[in-house]
């Protein structure tokens, strides 16, 4: 089993920063496809970045060159840095986890789920 604990969310001007951090349990946290989804008021759950056991990353448009994922196998950590932040990037985060060995950008892919961290961008 794995739990998933998100933290850093936070209100912050356009063209701030924030930074999210999600703790994972698991042994087999280093083997694991990590993902960040975020889900504004009345809108489907959207993929925003994805990084594999290897280290390899992926971004949706939206957040390409303004926001970084990254992890930390030996602390089970991975981490969303979010710089240049819009008020459209306004939502509730999650952090997930997908035991599948590919990347994926669908929710339904993954299998573990973190309570998600507010993030709200004013203008």
């Amino acid at each position: 089993q794995v739990q998933l604990v998100e933290s850093g969310g936070g209100l912050v001007q356009a063209g701030g920063s924030l930074s999210l951090s999600c703790a994972a349990s698991g042994r087999a946290f280093a083997w694991y496809v990590m993902g960040w989804f975020r889900q504004a008021a009345g809108k489907e759950r959207e993929f925003v970045a994805a990084i594999s056991w290897s280290g390899s990353s992926f971004y949706a448009d939206s957040v390409k060159g303004r926001f970084t994922i990254s992890r930390d196998n030996a602390k089970n950590t991975v981490y969303l840095q979010m710089n240049s932040l819009k008020p459209e990037d306004t939502a509730v985060y999650y952090c997930s986890l997908s035991i599948r060995s590919g990347y994926s950008r669908s929710a339904e892919e993954y299998d573990y789920w973190g309570q998600g961290t507010q993030v709200i961008v004013s203008s």
